[in-house]
């Protein structure tokens, strides 16, 4: 049994019924939505947010979900598969986990108003069923997701990231949603701000270990989906990099930024840049501060009782950063 089916076996039931609860709402009066949602559909991913927000939900209540849990979990489906469909816009992305992406087969236009669709049909599943306080957390998290893209190329553009705001930037960016999953989960099911607050925290810390990770795969020599050195050539900063570029000699620093800023679709120069970030420990700091993130997590789920949710949730975590793409 892989990884991913480990994590799910003691959420199975509920998966299986989201996924028809989900499908549903995304339906639509024009045949073309339908269509386009449709393929969505059938092409979805690893689906690890719904998976964090019933993990979490049943460990938190003692092994109950409700319907507030389902319609959390189609919510954070809806507005993830939103923002995605607008970052192949924005990335003039053709691919999207090996298939055509909406924008590729069907345009810009369509592939933003669709995008606008599954938001605004995610905003008003939680207000047409009063969930005003889920309502809150997800939208807190697509202001900051907003925010963190932004800020991101703001900086990019100068080259001048210090290690906080490169954290600032990946808690926004990727790190705000998985908190939102784990907080949803529990705010679902229980009462207690405390330990909605502390599934909030578990949820972001596994998000600055996701990305980091993510980071790492930009120098690593195996098949995983996306080129190495493509964040160089994006002149995207990360940890790696951040590192180096701190510690490097004024000299070193001048080279890295000149490759970056004036020679990042140069191969051969990419290849040297890598080189010299592996050789400069840049690498092992990234790894050394994903698992102090990870650890971090961990601690949290401390405070529950033993239980077969928590057990997968901990395996979620280690596969986060042992994953191999």
């Amino acid at each position: 049994m892989n990884i991913t089916s480990q994590i799910k076996q003691p959420i199975f039931n509920e998966m299986e019924l989201f996924e028809k609860k989900f499908h549903e709402s995304m339906t639509s009066k024009v045949a073309l939505l339908n269509r386009i949602t449709y393929y969505i559909v059938n092409r979805k991913g690893k689906q690890m947010r719904p998976m964090f927000v019933f993990l979490t939900a049943k460990m938190v209540s003692g092994g109950t979900v409700n319907e507030r849990t389902y319609r959390g979990a189609s919510v954070i489906e809806l507005i993830h598969t939103a923002t995605l469909v607008h970052d192949d816009v924005v990335d003039d992305s053709n691919r999207r986990r090996g298939f055509f992406s909406i924008n590729a087969l069907w345009k810009n236009k369509i592939a933003v108003l669709v995008g606008d669709y599954l938001l605004s049909k995610g905003l008003l599943l939680s207000i047409d069923n009063g969930d005003f306080d889920l309502l809150k957390i997800i939208s807190v998290a697509v202001r900051e997701m907003s925010e963190g893209e932004l800020l991101q190329i703001e900086k990019a553009r100068r080259l001048d990231i210090t290690e906080d705001v490169y954290y600032e930037i990946i808690r926004k960016k990727t790190a705000t949603l998985i908190a939102a999953c784990c907080a949803l989960g529990a705010k679902a099911v229980i009462e207690d701000d405390v330990q909605v607050e502390n599934m909030r925290k578990f949820g972001e810390l596994i998000g600055m270990a996701f990305q980091i990770k993510d980071d790492l795969f930009d120098y690593s020599e195996e098949a995983i989906g996306k080129p190495t050195g493509i964040d160089i050539k994006e002149q995207k900063m990360t940890l790696p990099l951040i590192h180096v570029l701190n510690t490097c000699t004024p000299q070193e620093k001048k080279w890295l930024i000149n490759s970056i800023k004036n020679h990042n679709k140069d191969k051969k120069r990419v290849k040297e840049v890598i080189a010299f970030v592996k050789n400069n420990n840049g690498l092992a700091y990234a790894e050394n501060k994903m698992v102090e993130f990870q650890q971090e997590a961990l601690s949290l789920l401390q405070n529950f009782e033993d239980s077969e949710y928590k057990d997968a949730l901990t395996l979620m975590v280690n596969y986060v950063i042992e994953r191999k793409k």
